[in-house]
Parts: C-alpha cells; structure tokens; sequence
C-alpha cells in the first residue's frame, strides 16, 4: 500500500489512491492558475488604468501582445475558469471522498484533501477579485458618479 524512505516522505504504492490524490491536486492547481490567468488578463490592467498607470498597461500591451488576444475574448476565458472552479469545488467537496483506512495513508490523505481547500480558496478568491474587477468595477464607479 505504501512504503517509507528513509526520509521523512511517505511513498504512496497503491496506484487507484496515488490516482485520486494526483487528480484531486491537479484540478485544484489547475483552477489556480485558471483564475490567476483572470487576473493577468482582465483585472490588472484595469486596476492599473484605475490608479492612473495607463501607460503601464501600454508598455505592457506593447511587449506581451497576447493580453490583448485575452482581453478581447475574456467573456470566454472567465466561463473555461469558472467551469474549472466548479469542477475544483465539486473534486474537493464531493460526497463520498473518503480517506484509505492506514493511519499513515490517511494521513497523507488528510494532508492533501487540506491541502486542496487552501488552494481552491485561494483560486476562488482571486477570481472573485478578477470578476470583480473586469466585470462589475465599471458599472460601480459610474453609479457612484467617481
């Protein structure tokens, strides 16, 4: 089932719990920098332009030209970023995700599952800052006559 090194590290064997750990940690990380993408893309120019740094994103748009390309289509890239927050959500808090009954690998189980919370949270939050700033941002300042 597993088998420990010298170290510190414990070797998981058991390919199907080896498979389900990696796959819970890839969806996560992958939402992470799905959602981070959101930011580099959509929010952080118009963050930027916001507090008057509109020659920043000039210089910025000038020497990496694809945040442009993103930009444009950034209805979809926050839908594809969305739908892998979803299926980030729905890996780390589905029913009937349980632990193997070995201490050590539960522990190890526990490790990742918490783990796999922090950075689902983490990619959350900032596409929530990403959404925020991209889509409602605008529409706040100009009710607020700002």
């Amino acid at each position: 089932m597993y088998e420990r090194s010298d170290t510190a590290t414990i070797v998981v064997t058991d390919q199907p719990a080896r498979r389900q750990l990696a796959r819970d940690a890839g969806v996560s990380w992958l939402a992470l920098f799905a959602s981070t993408g959101t930011l580099i893309c959509c929010a952080l120019p118009i963050l930027l332009v916001t507090v008057g740094l509109g020659s920043t994103v000039a210089a910025i748009t000038s020497s990496v030209p694809f945040l442009v390309v993103l930009a444009k289509h950034k209805a979809w890239f926050f839908a594809v970023s969305g739908g892998l927050m979803l299926l980030a959500g729905w890996s780390v808090y589905r029913k009937g995700n349980v632990c193997p009954a070995e201490p050590q690998l539960a522990a190890l189980c526990e490790l990742m599952r918490r783990w796999n919370k922090r950075v689902f949270w983490i990619g959350t939050t900032v596409w929530g800052i990403g959404f925020f700033a991209a889509y409602l941002l605008l529409p706040i300042r100009i009710w607020l006559d700002v």
